[in-house]
């Protein structure tokens, strides 16, 4: 009976041991882990892709990868915006402030058509012509002035309404300014706004300074434009030629960084 039970005792000393060592040997193996994860760098905002994101992907394609939030977070102008996985969720009331816009945007561009096709030029006045249609010409000259001062007045007013899209899109991209966004347009993927800790392959991002950009991208075709960003063509990518970077600039420093498909629109 004893030597069964120090039996028992030098098996439960040997289990005992054995998960001792195991548990410690698994303990390393998740400090190992955990350290790899913490050591691996932040996947780049490029061409190449973005968390999950490719530049070649349709809609649907982008909705289904798990990148995004399943939500529309703004339908601003006829595009939709969507934010990354674990962004924001929709804000209702800046949403129906957009969709306030858009549809006074909407009405003032159909008037603004209706205008311009109603304007009826009137034919010159033909040589020998009578009394009654030199009169007739004066007078469709009249209804014409009239009718132009009235649509140009008119205007005016309607040119205000469609200038409301402007603080519009502030304030869309000023919530977004953090956690970035992505807009899709009529022919697919066409802005991918990186949130404000991402940095391209080179490091540059948000706060960069302008001297920074300059240099990262020296002998790249790095461009200004007439709004004060600068351009890069998205080399590397699979979505064409159309891709550029944008930086956003703000006191000599990047304020922003989307990737940017030219030649597309919202509606």
């Amino acid at each position: 009976m004893a030597g069964m039970t120090r039996g028992v005792r030098v098996a439960g000393a040997v289990l005992t041991t054995a998960l001792v060592v195991a548990g410690a040997a698994a303990c390393a193996g998740d400090e190992g882990g955990a350290a790899a994860a913490a050591s691996t760098p932040p996947q780049p905002f490029g061409a190449a892709g973005y968390r999950g994101l490719q530049l070649s992907m349709t809609k649907e394609e982008a909705l289904t990868s798990g990148a995004l939030e399943p939500s529309p977070v703004s339908l601003l102008n006829g595009c939709t915006d969507y934010a990354y996985k674990g962004g924001p969720a929709p804000d209702p009331v800046r949403m129906a402030a957009e969709a306030e816009v858009r549809t006074k945007v909407d009405k003032a561009r159909a008037r603004i058509d209706e205008i311009k096709a109603a304007r009826k030029p009137v034919a010159p006045l033909a040589p020998g012509a009578s009394s009654k249609e030199r009169q007739e010409y004066l007078a469709g000259l009249r209804e014409q002035l009239d009718q132009t001062e009235a649509g140009r007045q008119e205007m005016a007013v309607l040119y205000k309404d469609l200038d409301l899209i402007g603080p519009a899109r502030k304030n869309r991209d000023q919530a977004f300014l953090a956690t970035g966004r992505v807009n899709f347009g009529t022919e697919g993927l066409r802005q991918l706004v990186a949130p404000a800790d991402a940095r391209t392959a080179e490091g540059v991002g948000a706060g960069s300074a302008e001297e920074e950009l300059k240099r990262a991208y020296e002998g790249k075709d790095l461009k200004p434009t007439k709004d004060g960003t600068y351009e890069l063509p998205a080399e590397g990518g699979n979505g064409g030629p159309d891709w550029f970077y944008e930086f956003t600039m703000a006191e000599g420093k990047v304020a922003g960084l989307a990737l940017v498909k030219h030649n597309t629109y919202c509606s």
